[in-house]
């Protein structure tokens, strides 16, 4: 269940009472008139079962609410009420399943954007991955997967595709690409300051490596998993399951790609820094591919199940029984 807080103009709040009266799987509906003060107007409370929640969200931005006042969610960790459970049994498919749109896309601005803390993520992560490149240690190279940050942005570009946002597929575009450049410049001075305290040296890096020699020689098997990698993570984002995601990181080599392109580039290893660019760009298209029609095919998935059922028996302009 997720629980809704809404302030709302005097002249709306009846509406947006009957709205949720007339939604299928709400419940505890409270109404404070007059409490708001900023902005003022009236304070309403609702549950709603996850699965009607996205519904009822467009259906409030119909009325201009987020506009005119505010609309908050919040997760219900645990719900003792009968009334609760009718109305999650009322409501349409299962709330794994549930896509809530507004929350997918703010989750992702937020990982999406270029911040200090981000690039510091992606360059520590580089220098890790480079260790583990140049000591063909299979444990730092999924210590470093595990430690990227690069999903965040290559989700909010699927998003930003999918729900027609611009300004939010560019801002994850940019950070994605933004990233990656700081990381492998970093990463190279890194290699050479390595290599000056004789911790590295170009031997290491052509010596055979057949932990991490993969990263340089990409195959059809490099897209292939990029691809179910991109599917999984999707999947994870829009069923709230984040858990997943640790194995999405740790399943694509694109911040291993990155280090050993920027340990190859230190040295003039051009064959295997173009290898490791391969590598690199195969991943993140095959993510970018798959998490896109990801997207485009649990919205028509989802739209039909709610198709079923968006009103409650009765209300106006909807047969009773479904809809």
């Amino acid at each position: 269940m997720l629980h809704l807080r809404m302030i709302t103009p005097h002249h709306l709040t009846e509406q947006v009472v009957e709205l949720i009266d007339n939604t299928v799987g709400t419940t505890h509906l409270v109404v404070l008139t007059g409490a708001a003060r900023d902005p003022e107007g009236d304070l309403v409370l609702c549950d709603v079962a996850r699965e009607a929640a996205d519904e009822l969200l467009q259906e409030m931005r119909g009325l201009g609410i987020d506009k005119s006042g505010s609309i908050a969610v919040e997760n219900i960790d645990l719900s003792i009420s009968r009334r609760a459970d009718d109305a999650e049994a009322e409501a349409p498919g299962e709330a794994a399943d549930a896509v809530i749109w507004e929350q997918l896309a703010e989750a992702t601005h937020e990982e999406s954007t270029l911040t200090i803390t981000y690039a510091v993520f992606m360059i520590v992560a580089t220098m890790i991955a480079a260790c583990g490149v140049v000591l063909d240690n299979a444990i730092l190279i999924v210590g470093a997967m595990a430690v990227g940050p690069e999903f965040g942005p290559l989700a909010g570009i699927c998003t930003g595709l999918v729900q027609r946002r611009p300004r939010l597929a560019g801002r994850s575009l940019i950070a994605l690409v933004t990233g990656f450049a700081a990381a492998i410049v970093a990463t190279t001075v890194f290699s050479l300051g390595m290599d000056a305290l004789d911790l590295f040296h170009e031997g290491m890096l052509d010596d055979p490596r057949p932990n991490t020699s993969f990263i340089w020689q990409p195959d059809p098997f490099s897209f292939v998993v990029a691809l179910l990698a991109g599917v999984a993570g999707m999947l994870s984002l829009t069923s709230a399951k984040a858990g997943a995601l640790v194995g999405v990181a740790i399943s694509v080599t694109t911040v291993p790609a990155g280090a050993n392109a920027a340990v190859a580039l230190s040295y003039g290893d051009f064959p295997q820094m173009w290898g490791s660019a391969a590598q690199l760009a195969l991943n993140l298209g095959g993510i970018i591919l798959s998490g896109t029609l990801t997207l485009i095919a649990w919205k028509m998935l989802w739209r039909t199940q709610q198709s079923r059922m968006i009103r409650k028996p009765g209300a106006p302009g909807v047969a009773n029984g479904g809809g």
